[in-house]
């Protein structure tokens, strides 16, 4: 399994918020390149790229994210991504996978078609709150867990699923395990994990799970977790 330190970027700014909420904001550095190279510095080889404007409608980052794949280095990018030419766009910037969440849960004919044109490149993001998937940046819920929403993927030639444990994001109070497990057991997809991991341990745990990677913010961002120790067990 493999770590990608999360580059959540709001207003240009490189942030993490406490369970998704805007008002919550506890982390804003300014300079999003200037992240990405300290995580890499620290021996990360992945990064894990979001536009939290674009995803909630509230604008975009398309230049930071453009300078973000400029400084090469692998990166997936997300957030706000609803049509194939936004995918495009980002694959011939540089883009190693391009993570889609609100259009791949709402239109899963347009997710069949996008996953078939651009194969082995796309991942979706199914975040759950209170066991129900959740989509527009967090602000509405459907009907379905993430592992039934799972289940409908399994023939998709996707990159990866990336799984969100919402109520657990930037609280550092451990991972769900059992979201984890359940989604991992619905697809052949590699499986991304992301909300409250904490500690060495617990990535440990979501890989023994079947996650394939962990996506990590507040652990990294506070010094709850040392990124130089996390780099050298995970970061390749």
């Amino acid at each position: 399994m493999i770590a990608m330190p999360a580059i959540d970027l709001r207003e240009g700014a490189c942030v993490q918020l406490v369970g998704g909420a805007y008002e919550r904001e506890r982390v804003r550095l300014p300079d999003p390149v200037a992240v990405a190279h300290r995580w890499r510095d620290c021996g990360f080889r992945a990064l894990h790229v979001v536009d939290l404007d674009a995803a909630t409608g509230r604008g975009g980052n398309a230049a930071a994210i453009a300078a973000l794949l400029s400084a090469g280095g692998e990166v997936q990018v997300g957030g706000g991504v609803r049509d194939e030419a936004t995918i495009a766009r980002w694959l011939d910037a540089g883009a190693a996978r391009v993570v889609i969440g609100t259009r791949a849960i709402e239109d899963p004919a347009w997710l069949a078609e996008a996953a078939t044109r651009f194969p082995g490149r796309l991942v979706v993001a199914l975040d759950e709150r209170g066991g129900q998937v959740a989509t527009h940046g967090w602000t509405r819920a459907h009907a379905e867990g993430a592992d039934e929403r799972a289940a409908a993927l399994a023939s998709l030639p996707l990159a990866a699923v990336l799984v969100t444990a919402v109520d657990r994001e930037g609280r550092l109070a451990g991972p769900d395990l059992d979201l984890v497990e359940r989604v991992s057991s619905r697809v052949p997809h590699p499986v991304h994990a992301s909300g409250g991991i904490a500690s060495l341990e617990d990535l440990r745990a979501v890989g023994s799970r079947g996650a394939a990677a962990a996506v990590l913010g507040m652990a990294l961002y506070t010094g709850a977790l040392d990124a130089r120790a996390v780099a050298e067990e995970f970061g390749s």
